[in-house]
């Protein structure tokens, strides 16, 4: 069954303090392209995903976000020696100037000197962090679950409209064959009167010349190639569909191929019932291919 290139995925989960939201969303693309944003520290992670995500899918314009929230309060505290320094040395000096001009100040506590930034630093180790990086890298497998099963969803979309379409287009090629048998006497007729005029106006005609030459033009106006070719197509293209393999790129070709059939049909026709049908075979053909756009 076909995958879309189209999906969108989340998921949320907490580890020893921090909580983290992941968001994943997939639009169409030529080949298989990863951005990802990704918070600082957490060493081993991009590549982690890289790697999960090029082995779960093959194409498509791939956005993945992770936001961590920390709470600070589960953290333990550091003091930063340097700092607390600076912070007492001009605590100190506050007093000594007020006592010098006669003001009386309070003695600082240990929470007001506490409250002074940079004083302290929550300290997450290393072990902490390592330990984050693995439950991400779990929840990781959750998180592309989800979001291929979304791309089967809608590719199970994709597959009942491609199908509908591919059965008009081989209803038209039904509708192109019987056009083209309805106007063989009208084709006959005309190569008759093309060689009445031939041989009125100019006489002494190599027969063996003229015939070569009217099956030059019978050749040229014979659809039944075209029509056999599109047959063909439709279905090679029902046998892609029904494959478990990636087949975008290669619908994307046969849909170019339908078109390119579609047009010869048109320029052969010379039969306005043949070219209508052409001309709906062309809008149809299009409208697959905007489908197969999406198609992985």
């Amino acid at each position: 069954m076909i995958q879309s290139m189209t999906a969108y995925a989340s998921r949320t989960g907490a580890e020893a303090g921090t909580s983290w939201n992941w968001e994943m969303r997939g639009v169409n693309a030529r080949g298989l392209d990863i951005r990802l944003r990704l918070p600082d520290g957490l060493d081993g992670l991009e590549p982690a995903i890289r790697t999960a995500l090029k082995s779960a899918l093959t194409r498509g314009s791939i956005t993945l976000n992770l936001r961590l929230n920390r709470d600070e309060s589960s953290q333990p505290l550091a003091l930063d020696e340097a700092q607390l320094d600076r912070v007492l040395r001009a605590l100190d000096a506050v007093q000594e100037r007020a006592f010098t001009i006669g003001v009386t100040l309070a003695q600082p506590t240990a929470a007001d000197v506490l409250a002074h930034r940079g004083v302290t630093r929550s300290q997450s180790g290393e072990g902490e962090n390592t330990a984050l990086v693995a439950a991400l890298r779990d929840d990781l497998q959750a998180l592309i679950a989800d979001f291929t099963a979304m791309r089967a969803t809608e590719g199970a979309a994709l597959h009942k409209v491609i199908s509908g379409q591919l059965d008009v287009i081989a209803h038209l090629v039904t509708q192109a064959e019987a056009a083209a048998e309805a106007r063989r006497p009208e084709v006959a007729q005309s190569l008759r009167d093309a060689m009445a005029r031939v041989l009125a106006e100019v006489g002494d005609v190599d027969a063996a010349r003229l015939a070569q030459e009217l099956a030059l033009i019978a050749t040229k106006q014979d659809v039944t190639e075209e029509i056999d070719r599109l047959r063909a197509h439709v279905t090679a293209a029902r046998d892609m569909l029904a494959a478990d393999a990636p087949a975008g790129r290669k619908l994307d070709f046969l849909a170019q191929e339908f078109n390119r059939e579609a047009n010869t049909l048109c320029s052969k026709s010379q039969n306005a019932a043949l070219t209508a049908v052409g001309l709906e075979l062309k809008a149809v053909v299009d409208q697959m291919r905007e489908q197969v756009q999406n198609v992985e």
